[in-house]
Order: structure tokens, then C-alpha cells, then sequence
């Protein structure tokens, strides 16, 4: 079974569970695959829950949830050291953030500390308990849940911490035939059981594979262009978006934009990245890295929109 028949596979197990939702399957995979963390965005009820937990058993890897709410310390999630009565020493009792796939549901739910704690585990891959640290095992992926409808006892991310998140992906409602599907499997008696599609050492193999990809000199610097002009749209003839844009797009959306057309290329069976590609990621490595000018907020102007008049001005190589 080559490559591209795998990732095939994996979609395959988990549509006996999922319904829809292709977008939050592919930005997953990008994640594990790139080692980029995932921020969904969307109202209860949409699978972001069972979609993770589907995927941790089709590959094979660790799974925990935590459910972020404001009385959570950064102890709860990383781990702390504790006394041991019976031995009279101190031992370390490792936090749910010791696993592969971690979701942080309602992540805006918890205060800065928590929110820092986990972030920084993020960034680091690494945890210091007292004076001992610990690697975190790969793969590593936190997918992160807010919900857009909660204001109350809601702690928004900074703008420096949302910018360690590779994608942020807002969840839509299903079609009506989905919404007819999810009734059906909800209601019915039959188990699914998901199989193992692969294991932890051909996840390796496939993550090797993507840096492989080749990508064109000219789509490099075509990602590169677009980044810059979320800084300074002027000299790209976007004089328009200049009152409009804040702040633009750091030098760590260009790196994920790097890495993530390559595995987006690879999950459509390419071994090349084309301007599809990019595309079709484009949205989801900027939307939560433009800063939005208080002009723009007031006019109800939308990130997304911002980032397709970048895209429709900068010429495709």
C-alpha cells in the first residue's frame, strides 16, 4: 500500500464515524503530519470532540481531554509534585498533557496562566515539573476549541499566543443530508469500531515523505509575497487594506505556510505543490494572524475577506 492510499484509508475509517467535516479531517492530518498545533473555532455539537478521538484510535496514538474552565490551574494540565505519605519523599505526577493528541476544549474558558502553561508546552515540547523537565513523546498535536457564541467567563488569547497555532479552522454546520446522516448513526443500535490503519513508525515515514515534496522557487516567494503584503499592502497596490490591517502576518505564518502546502500537496496524492495548494490553506495559517485596524472591526469587515483581496491582487506564478 503506497502513501497516498493510506491517508485514503485513514479518511476511509473515520467517515464510519464522522459525517462531513473533510476540512477539520485535512487540517488534523496537516497538524500531526507537520507538527503544527490546530485551533478550531465553532458552537457545540459539530464532532470536534469524537473527530480527534476517532483519529488517536485509526493511528494508533495517546488521546486526552480537558475541559478548560476558570477555577483550572496550570498544575491540572501539566502535572505537579507531590508528597508521597507512605514513602515521605516527593514524587511527580504527570498531567494530562503527557499524551499525542490533546484537546484542549474551550481553551478561552481558562485564565492566562493556564492558557501560557499549555502554550508554552506548545512551543517547547517539553515540561518542568519542580526541577525535573520532560520531553513530551511525538507525535505531539494540541487542538484546541473555542466557542465564538461564549462572553461570559471567556479569557480571548492574546494575539502572540494564538500565533503558535499552525491553522485555525472555523467549524461550519453540516449540509441537511449530513444533518439527516448524524441523526440516522445517532439513533441506530450498531457499534462502530474504528481499526488501526497504522502505527507510530509509519506515521514517522509519512511525516519524512512530506519533506520531500518539491516546491518551485517562484511559489516560495508567491507565499512570501502574500505574507508581506498583510504587513505592507501599499507596496503591493492595496492601498485600501492599509487602514484596514493593523497588524499583518508574522514570520511564523510563513514557516507553517512552508510546511503545510507541502502536506496539503501530499494528502491530494501529489508529490509537487501547485498553487492550489496554497489556496486552499491560505485562510485557514492567516485568519488568526491579521489584526484587524478598529476602523475595520467597526465597519464589520471580515478577516476572510481581507485575505481573497491579497490573494486576487498578488499574480500567480
Amino acid at each position: 500500500m503506497n502513501s497516498f492510499e493510506t491517508i485514503v484509508q485513514i479518511k476511509n475509517e473515520l467517515a464510519k464515524k464522522i459525517v462531513g467535516q473533510e476540512e477539520m479531517i485535512d487540517a488534523l492530518l496537516i497538524g500531526l503530519l507537520t507538527n503544527g498545533h490546530i485551533l478550531l473555532e465553532g458552537v457545540p455539537g459539530l464532532a470536534k470532540t469524537t473527530t480527534v478521538n476517532s483519529l488517536a484510535k485509526v493511528i494508533n496514538v495517546d488521546f486526552k481531554r480537558v475541559q478548560f474552565t476558570p477555577d483550572l490551574l496550570p498544575s491540572d494540565i501539566i502535572g505537579a509534585q507531590i508528597y508521597d505519605m507512605k514513602t515521605g519523599e516527593f514524587k511527580i505526577k504527570k498531567g494530562p498533557i503527557f499524551t499525542n493528541l490533546l484537546l484542549a476544549d474551550e481553551i478561552n474558558r481558562a485564565p492566562a496562566k493556564v492558557q501560557s502553561a499549555l502554550l508554552e508546552v506548545m512551543q517547547e515540547r517539553q515540561v518542568t515539573i519542580a526541577e525535573n523537565s520532560f520531553k513530551i513523546d511525538k507525535p505531539f498535536l494540541v487542538l484546541a476549541t473555542q466557542n465564538p457564541i461564549e462572553q461570559e467567563g471567556a479569557y480571548t488569547l492574546p494575539e502572540a499566543q494564538l500565533d503558535r497555532f499552525m491553522f485555525k479552522i472555523v467549524v461550519s454546520y453540516n449540509t441537511k443530508e449530513q444533518e439527516y446522516e448524524i441523526a440516522k448513526m445517532a439513533s441506530s443500535n450498531e457499534k462502530i469500531d474504528l481499526e488501526k490503519i497504522i502505527t507510530k513508525e509509519e506515521l514517522f515515514k509519512l511525516k519524512d515523505e512530506i519533506l520531500n515534496v518539491h516546491i518551485d522557487k517562484e511559489l516560495e516567494e508567491y507565499i512570501v509575497d502574500i505574507i508581506c503584503a498583510t504587513r505592507d499592502p501599499k507596496s503591493y497596490g492595496l492601498e485600501e487594506l492599509s487602514e484596514q490591517i493593523e497588524f499583518g502576518a508574522s514570520p511564523r505564518a510563513t514557516i507553517d505556510m512552508f510546511k503545510a502546502v507541502k502536506a496539503q500537496a501530499y494528502l491530494r496524492g501529489n508529490d509537487y505543490v501547485s498553487p492550489i495548494d496554497i489556496a486552499l490553506i491560505v485562510k485557514n495559517i492567516l485568519r488568526h494572524r491579521i489584526i484587524l485596524s478598529y476602523e475595520a472591526q467597526a465597519q464589520d469587515i471580515n478577516v476572510d475577506d481581507v485575505i481573497d483581496k491579497i490573494v486576487e491582487k498578488i499574480n500567480i506564478p
